[in-house]
């Protein structure tokens, strides 16, 4: 068995809950704490150790939780605080872990700090957010874009005659990261949370906090949307950071860290691993499903990172389409191939929900359209017996629910639980060094550890692999053999 010795978050497997889309405990339509706390033991069942909940705080849902308007309470559609309460104690007694995004970069403009703010020139907290004058022509300050809709990060607001900043809606506005006032009260906001019991935080838009501070043009070659200050937005990660491991047991950060050179990933992990724990790999996300590209990802990485550094891995989330869909065509041998090189990877795996039924992307009718970014189709209601009661968004039909799959022991369902606990019961799968072996063009074969050897056939062909005795796996087929 693994060693209790390494971090908890190391032998983890993580779980992300869009939680209006989880479970309903009151027929309203919408996902909710109590939902997931009628589950928990499906949950425990099903292997995973701690449960990423997307935004629960107080928020108008311009943007579905990402636009804050209260950073200390509890969505009441949601539940209320008494819920997240409940939902964390429950929780912990099956020694299933909580961690709660949270999104520092911005705030909803309905937020009482950017009320006051946009109040007067002179209010108090005026330096809270990001202003400028237009340009003498009336156009924004510089030529930064917002990530939703492509236009200018600048709105102009008429009462002061200044432009705020805006990385994505309007109505999120982003906070002023040099002034140290807002570092405190986001220290404050933290530290709310982990007395009230939170595992961590997964930090929203972890790559791009701090602004530069000049407010130069974005050069056409930027891979952001706005010029960010990386050496800054570092220095934030280790403060909090520092803050973090002021508690016990271990609290963790998760960097939505939204960017494609592997190099840059490296970075957000700091020097000495002093600044986030894990940090996304979007080049692994986005790769395709061949084993040249998911393993050069991976060699890369493994090479790049700090050494004391720790991968996470993920196929799905709450703004892609699911890997089913998007890597696997819809074959299930192939969603099956997915799982497999996510789940023995050196590093913490994260599921999105519906993941481990191998759950696919819905199409949204456009009269049901409701995110600005068209990303409805991955936040869909996770079918538990094949219904729900009128759902926010519409409830797929294409996989089977949850309760079909848990009494079939050949369902995708079935093969995902396998897989996790083969990974939890095994030292090697959980904490042992990667190398890569020789493997024909399209199989992808790995050591892990001392002993274990994994062979992925990412082809329609069927493969002779030599790994000790020979063997052949057939298209999409792959195997974990113990030496």
């Amino acid at each position: 068995m693994p060693s209790d010795e390494q971090p908890w978050w190391q032998r983890a497997v993580l779980y992300q809950i869009y939680v209006r889309s989880f479970a309903d405990s009151n027929e309203d339509g919408i996902g909710d704490l109590p939902g997931i706390l009628a589950q928990l033991d499906y949950l425990e069942w099903l292997g995973v150790d701690a449960l990423w909940l997307s935004p629960i705080t107080v928020s108008p849902d311009k943007d579905w939780g990402y636009d804050v308007v209260d950073y200390t309470d509890v969505q009441p559609v949601f539940g209320g605080m008494r819920a997240f309460d409940e939902l964390i104690a429950e929780a912990d007694r099956r020694g299933i872990r909580i961690v709660i995004d949270l999104v520092p970069n911005h705030t909803s403009d309905q937020h009482p700090w950017f009320q006051e703010a946009r109040a007067s020139r002179d209010s108090a907290r005026r330096d809270w957010y990001i202003w400028r004058d237009p340009n003498p022509d009336r156009s924004p300050p510089n030529n930064w874009r917002s990530s939703f809709g492509g236009g200018s990060a600048w709105t102009l607001d008429p009462a002061t005659g200044q432009m705020y900043l805006h990385s994505f809606l309007p109505e999120q506005v982003d906070l002023n990261w040099w002034n140290e006032e807002v570092r405190e009260a986001m220290d404050d906001v933290m530290r709310f949370w982990l007395d009230r019991g939170v595992a961590g935080f997964r930090l929203d838009v972890a790559h791009a906090i701090v602004k530069d501070r000049e407010l130069r043009d974005r050069p056409p070659d930027a891979d952001t949307h706005v010029v960010v200050d990386l050496e800054e937005t570092f220095a934030v990660l280790r403060r909090w950071r520092k803050l973090v491991d002021g508690y016990e047991p271990e609290r963790i950060l998760i960097g939505e860290t939204w960017v494609m050179d592997l190099a840059r990933l490296a970075g957000f992990y700091g020097s000495g691993a002093d600044q986030l724990h894990l940090a996304f790999n979007f080049p692994f996300v986005f790769a395709p499903l061949q084993a040249e590209s998911l393993r050069d990802v991976v060699e890369r990485s493994e090479e790049l990172l700090p050494v004391a550094a720790w991968p996470a891995w993920t196929l799905s989330n709450h703004d892609v389409v699911r890997f089913p869909t998007r890597m696997c065509e819809g074959d299930e041998r192939k969603a099956r191939a997915a799982l497999l090189t996510l789940l023995t990877q050196r590093g913490t795996p994260v599921l999105y929900y519906g993941d481990e039924l191998g759950m696919q992307q819905v199409e949204i009718p456009p009269e049901r359209e409701s995110d600005i970014d068209g990303r409805d189709g991955a936040r869909t209601p996770l079918p538990w017996n094949g219904a729900w009661n009128d759902p926010w968004l519409p409830l797929g039909d294409n996989v089977a629910p949850v309760a079909v799959q848990r009494a079939d022991p050949t369902s995708f369902l079935s093969f995902c639980r396998e897989l996790i606990a083969r990974r939890g019961s095994s030292p090697d799968l959980v904490s042992g060094s990667y190398e890569t072996l020789p493997a024909p063009k399209d199989v992808w074969a790995f050591r892990r550890g001392e002993r274990t050897v994994v062979a992925i056939n990412l082809s329609d062909e069927s493969m002779e692999i030599d790994l000790g005795g020979g063997r052949k796996l057939a298209p999409w087929e792959g195997a974990i053999l113990d030496g």
